[in-house]
């Protein structure tokens, strides 16, 4: 036996991300003074300052929720991310693949997958790794094979580089909507509309212009996913699960086998 390997690819939820990103994000689109008013700007030229905002973010909040194109359960994310790669947050995987809880520090991470997550893997080997656990965490090194595809969701500087290098699209065709509100904050609605796809992104009016909400819908093939932005350069909590709710991700597997 090769161990409990949690092999889930967070990169699922980055694309979901830059798929909103880089269908909306446009930069050197003009000339517009720093002191005007978001609203006044053309779309080109507010979509280049929220995505010079979103890259300047130290730590942020992202919450995502993204439909399988068969319509099935939708997959989420729910992580306090910021620069230097620590993270505290949960992911849900979707369908019967259950949810895990994710805790990381510098290159230590601790990870809690719940009863249906074990469920879904090899029965045998899930049901021991399971009762082992008995509800705590398991410990190791974010660079372990076994653990490092999770621990790669806590990367935002590696996310705000994928979304600097995506920036630059022209397709499609990018709107600029009237100014509303979003759960109470003034925005301006950014809308991009490429094959069938359309991408809605709503940005601060007030403040720094911070992306806060990113929509997609449709597209070949079916892309439905809704990303949220907030709390940013707010610090990750710096609590981590203690002792007596851990265990050690080899001794695991010298107990599972």
């Amino acid at each position: 036996m090769t161990g409990p390997h949690i092999g889930i690819h967070a990169t699922a939820w980055t694309a979901t991300v830059v798929l909103g990103l880089s269908s909306v994000g446009v930069l050197g689109a003009g000339t517009a003074r720093a002191d005007d008013p978001i609203d006044s700007l053309s779309a080109r030229q507010i979509a280049d300052r929220s995505s010079d905002a979103l890259r300047g973010a130290h730590s942020m909040h992202l919450s995502t929720r993204s439909t399988p194109a068969d319509g099935g359960t939708p997959t989420t994310l729910d992580l306090i991310v910021d620069r230097a790669g620590n993270c505290t947050g949960s992911l849900g995987l979707g369908g019967k693949q259950g949810s895990v809880r994710i805790v990381k520090r510098g290159d230590t991470v601790w990870v809690k997958p719940d009863a249906q997550f074990w469920k879904s893997r090899d029965s045998r080997v899930g049901s021991a790794l399971a009762s082992i656990l008995a509800g705590r965490y398991m410990k190791g090194s974010a660079s372990d094979p076994r653990l490092s595809n999770l621990a790669s969701a806590c990367d935002l500087a590696a996310f705000q580089t994928v979304v600097s290098d995506n920036a630059k699209t022209d397709k499609g065709t990018l709107t600029k909507g009237r100014k509303t509100t979003l759960a109470g904050t003034p925005v301006v609605p950014l809308v991009r509309t490429w094959h069938g796809q359309k991408v809605t992104m709503y940005v601060a009016a007030t403040g720094k212009p911070y992306p806060l909400r990113i929509d997609v819908t449709g597209g070949s093939p079916k892309a439905d996913a809704t990303v949220a932005f907030s709390a940013f350069d707010k610090p990750v909590p710096t609590t981590t699960p203690p002792p007596d709710e851990t265990v050690g991700i080899n001794a695991q597997e010298t107990r599972a086998t």
